[in-house]
């Protein structure tokens, strides 16, 4: 059996179809049930659905030997898994945003809400800025307008959110997307179901972009 771990909600459900189509396909995950674990001997498959953030956890730890995991996630814990593939779907960008007319003079360390800690660290280390890391795991939007921070350092898909809450971008730090992750012993032990899935999805993107 392939362990497949998949992201739960509409974005597994579209990398699921994409499974199908490369020729994994497992009657009744799609059905309206609590079931998190489907198998289909016919194709060697064992699917379960895990939370986005997870994912990439059960694949490096070797109980799921694929998965599809953002790459945010992969740049901030840095997993033990190799990225396989970029899918191209679930696109968006990890931004700065800060509230309208903001301007950071420099004087004092920048303070920075965000759950991306690494990511955030990272990007203003290169700039070579001082910050000081306020970690929130939820309604980020709101920590510079309470003065909790200065700007929030988080994923931004079509910036509506940010604009009720009188933020705008002022920086992007890099594109996000879902990205076909492996686990290292696996891709050793199951290299030509693993590879045969990699070429198929990689064919289907190609095809979309004719």
């Amino acid at each position: 059996m392939l362990n497949i771990a998949l992201p739960k909600g509409r974005l597994g459900r579209i990398v699921y179809k994409q499974f199908e189509q490369a020729g994994f396909p497992c009657p009744g995950i799609l059905e309206d049930n609590r079931t998190l674990v489907f198998e289909y001997p016919p194709a060697k498959v064992r699917y379960f659905w895990a939370k986005p953030s997870d994912v990439a956890t059960y694949v490096s730890r070797g109980s799921a030997d694929i998965g599809v995991a953002g790459k945010d996630i992969l740049l901030e814990y840095e997993p033990a898994v190799y990225e396989l593939l970029d899918l191209g779907i679930g696109a968006c960008r990890m931004a700065v945003a800060a509230p309208t007319g903001f301007l950071d003079d420099g004087s004092r360390p920048l303070r920075v809400a965000t759950k991306f800690a690494n990511i955030a660290a990272g990007y203003y280390a290169s700039r070579r800025r001082d910050i000081d890391i306020i970690r929130l795991n939820g309604s980020i939007e709101i920590a510079p307008l309470l003065g909790l921070s200065d700007v929030i350092v988080d994923i931004v898909e079509t910036g509506k959110t940010l604009k009720e809450n009188r933020l705008e971008v002022i920086d992007t730090l890099l594109p996000i997307s879902a990205r076909l992750i492996a686990n290292q012993a696996a891709f050793q032990f199951k290299y030509l179901q693993i590879q045969k899935i990699v070429q198929q999805l990689s064919l289907q993107k190609k095809e979309e972009h004719l």
